[in-house]
């Protein structure tokens, strides 16, 4: 029995190899499928750009907020998500829905062939993305032009500013693949947190808890956890001195109680995970300057837009893998 110890040993020892092997070849593909989407997606921008003169990071915010008001399913990931309705593409009235670019124009449909194959197909992303960009166009092609192409195709202020905020991010990295992320105060200092989302809070009437808090002490750094803009700053009676950050994924970072800011973060300004926006306080619930009503902490909370609404949803989870990453 005792002889036979070894080669158990090794059959154990090259089963665990070939699963870490297999898990790690797995994460290599699925990083090279992910960066190659990306690629792909820019190079379809940049050649619609070459088309209609709209600069390719409008396509790429369109896109952007599209995927991201779309319900998660198991289908592979879309090269390109804009989904522009069969009426609008087709044209009121056809019901052949026929592809051919002389029929949609009968119809007096949007749809438009990118590829030049004489074929508008909704479902080829070449089309979609210059369709799309011939529908601004209607409009001009200077940002007023572009806003107001939105709004009219959108009609909702939110989804315009959005779109708009998200062209000015990738414009300023040059890039779509954004993807790090920061925890919201500096590691290097002492804090603590815990997940109290959701828990009841008294001040201005009985309301719940719509972020986490993390507490340290004042002075604190508070960082940006993500790619986005500032959307707003100010006081608040609840939230003190506050700034709030509209990212790229349509999601609303919201930071309060702070003692204040740093002196070069204004409203609309480009951030990046890591740029410093002020320091951790006790401020609000009260007046201007009121402070000091609680132990000194950060509040913060994230807001889902899909589209329709914007809603709080628990932050939490993603603190937790934000720190991780933090002090990698």
């Amino acid at each position: 029995m005792y002889q036979k110890l070894p080669l158990v040993v090794a059959i154990i020892f090259l089963s665990s190899f070939f699963t870490f092997t297999s898990v790690q070849t797995f994460a290599e593909e699925r990083k090279n499928d992910e960066e190659n989407i990306f690629d792909e997606r820019m190079a379809l921008f940049q050649k619609t750009e070459s088309l209609t003169q709209i600069p390719w990071y409008y396509f790429a915010a369109i896109d952007n907020y599209e995927r991201n008001i779309q319900p998660s399913t198991d289908e592979p990931e879309k090269v390109i998500s804009i989904d522009i309705s069969d009426e609008i593409w087709f044209g009121s009235g056809n019901k052949s829905m026929g592809t051919e670019v002389e029929i949609i124009e009968m119809f007096q449909g949007k749809g438009k062939d990118g590829n030049g194959d004489n074929q508008a197909n909704p479902d080829d992303p070449e089309d979609v993305l210059y369709t799309i960009g011939n529908m601004i166009l209607e409009y001009g092609n200077t940002v007023d032009d572009i806003k107001i192409g939105l709004w009219n195709y959108y009609k909702r202020d939110l989804t315009v500013q959005t779109i708009m905020n998200t062209a000015k991010v990738f414009k300023t990295f040059q890039e779509i693949h954004l993807t790090d992320r920061e925890f919201p105060v500096d590691t290097d200092y002492n804090y603590t947190y815990k997940n109290n989302w959701g828990d009841r809070r008294g001040f201005g009437g009985l309301r719940v808890h719509e972020g986490s808090d993390i507490f340290a002490d004042y002075g604190t750094p508070v960082k940006s956890t993500t790619y986005g803009v500032v959307e707003m700053m100010g006081w608040n009676l609840y939230g003190g001195w506050r700034i709030g950050i509209r990212d790229i994924y349509n999601n609303y970072h919201y930071y309060a109680h702070m003692s204040g800011y740093e002196e070069d973060v204004k409203v609309g300004q480009v951030v990046q995970p890591g740029d410093r926006l002020g320091s951790v306080g006790s401020t609000g619930y009260g007046p201007p300057g009121t402070s000091g009503k609680f132990p000194p902490h950060l509040h913060y909370g994230m807001y889902k837009d899909n589209g329709y609404n914007e809603f709080s949803y628990d932050p939490y989870p993603y603190l937790a893998k934000w720190e991780r990453m933090t002090k990698e």
